[in-house]
């Protein structure tokens, strides 16, 4: 959470992917700049950490990249040339994507792969703040499956999201329309988030949690 062009971006993906290609990689995915490997990455390492023992052989892991985008909340699947998902709630209450895509992954290094090429599609614009400014909030699913069930049934799950940032009206003053109209529906739902946020940290049972 932050203002535009704080390091949102930069701490969830590190130095190497970021627009500043701060660091190289060689052909190898070798990561040079070992300092700055972003939160996705060295979640990643863990797992596959956690696989390689003896009694988690039989998980493998597969990757989800979507945005919420723009007024609604619209999602968009980012490893799936940008095809819409629906956000539906099943009878034992869990959240679910149906229509999302997952790929299977099995290095770090092919996580970091993927998520460059979703990278590609996620919604970014100019600001006066910002010359790479994300304009949607990017989420990724990390699920451990179970490749032993039947249908590969969901052991666990780890999501990170990526927010968008808040902006002043002066970021994007001088911007066309649609980049003014992005930064108010950011605003809108980080607001939204923070009145979430507000509602869990009182412990009151009784208080309405608006989620919607």
């Amino acid at each position: 959470y932050g203002q535009t062009g704080s390091g949102k971006t930069f701490t969830m993906m590190g130095s190497a992917l970021t627009g500043l290609n701060a660091a190289q990689m060689n052909e190898t995915m070798h990561f040079e700049d070992k300092a700055n490997l972003g939160l996705y990455y060295l979640a990643a390492l863990d797992v596959f950490k956690l696989v390689e023992r003896n009694e988690f052989s039989h998980l493998i892991v597969g990757v989800s990249l979507f945005e919420i985008y723009g007024a609604g909340g619209k999602l968009f699947d980012l490893l799936n040339k940008r095809k819409a998902v629906k956000c539906l709630e099943d009878s034992k209450g869990k959240v679910c994507f149906p229509g999302l895509s997952e790929q299977i992954i099995d290095s770090a290094e092919n996580l970091m792969e993927i998520i460059n090429a979703g990278a590609e599609n996620r919604s970014t614009g100019t600001t006066s703040a910002n010359a790479d400014s994300s304009r949607s909030h990017a989420v990724l699913q990390l699920t451990l499956r179970n490749k032993r069930s039947r249908n590969n049934a969901e052991h666990g799950r780890l999501t990170f999201i990526d927010l968008a940032g808040s902006e002043r009206g002066a970021d994007t003053d001088r911007a066309c329309k649609t980049t003014r109209t992005e930064g108010q529906e950011i605003n809108r739902s980080l607001l939204a988030l923070k009145e979430v946020i507000r509602a869990l940290a009182t412990g009151k049972s009784a208080q309405h949690i608006p989620f919607r």
